[in-house]
């Protein structure tokens, strides 16, 4: 055995606590960039070199959120997180559907992806006015915009996923004698997950983003409402209070697909990357 053998293996006996314990090192490290930001931001301001009513410390910030907390905070959050976990299920459901039809088949290809390709290069604020016209400002004028925000990238990295599949791995299960649907269950389908994960984590991005420009424009509560109400009451805290609320929930959702992606794809084995330590 290789000196290079014997230190993976020695990797990968590991004690499960010092696993637990390199996993907390990695996620501190991960907190040493955004510590550094706000320390230096509070200093800048509280020398005066960006003016307060522009920039507020972020001990300022800190205490508009306790105060927003208090008040109707949670009702923002839960406005817009259901209606990103609506758009996102729908998005992400009809998205997987049209790539599974698109991957598989090259005429539907031929008749869908012209069509789509023009689609997904709208920008998000151009649905905006049309949505409003024809489902008003209701939630579903809302839902159905973050919906359409989840659906590309979710579709585009589904049919890159099942094209970039080795063809040696069908050609073995169509040897095997493999049905259509035990070649998708055992072969297509495994192959597929880590670009489908991708375009899962890309689409709950993209849906947060929708939210923001649905939730600016006709929304009463939510933390789109919320930014806007701080930008018309001249609260420069209450903005950057907002878009905190935002990136946190925003990293929450997208670590829980990311735990998904890891539970599900334990078979692969992958290169990591190298630590300090390696």
């Amino acid at each position: 055995m290789t000196s290079k053998s014997k230190d993976l293996s020695a990797h990968l006996a590991l004690p499960e606590p010092r696993r637990l314990n390199n996993a907390w090192k990695l996620r501190l490290k991960g907190l040493a960039l955004p510590v550094l930001i706000i320390l230096i931001l509070e200093l800048v301001v509280r020398i005066g070199w960006l003016p307060s009513y522009q920039m507020p410390a972020p001990s300022e910030v800190a205490t508009t959120l306790g105060d927003l907390a208090e008040g109707a905070l949670w009702k923002h959050i839960s406005a817009s997180l259901l209606r990103v976990l609506l758009g996102f299920a729908i998005g992400a459901s009809l998205a997987l559907v049209f790539a599974a039809w698109v991957g598989l088949s090259r005429e539907a290809e031929a008749y869908l992806e012209p069509t789509f390709a023009g689609l997904r290069s709208i920008p998000s604020l151009a649905w905006v006015p049309l949505l409003l016209l024809w489902l008003g400002i209701d939630e579903t004028s809302k839902i159905v915009l973050i919906a359409i925000g989840a659906f590309f990238p979710v579709y585009l990295n589904g049919v890159s996923a099942i094209r970039d599949i080795d063809r040696k791995l069908v050609e073995v299960g169509q040897m095997y004698g493999f049905s259509r649907a035990r070649l998708v269950r055992r072969i297509l389908l495994p192959a597929a997950l880590p670009g489908l994960f991708t375009g899962l984590r890309s689409g709950m991005s993209l849906a947060w983003m929708f939210l923001v420009a649905a939730e600016l424009i006709a929304a009463t509560k939510g933390l789109g409402y919320l930014l806007s109400d701080g930008r018309e009451t001249s609260r420069p805290d209450i903005v950057l209070a907002a878009i905190i609320v935002l990136a946190v929930l925003g990293k929450l959702s997208d670590g829980i697909l990311a735990g998904l992606e890891k539970r599900f794809l334990a078979w692969r084995d992958t290169f990591n990357g190298q630590s300090a330590e390696d």
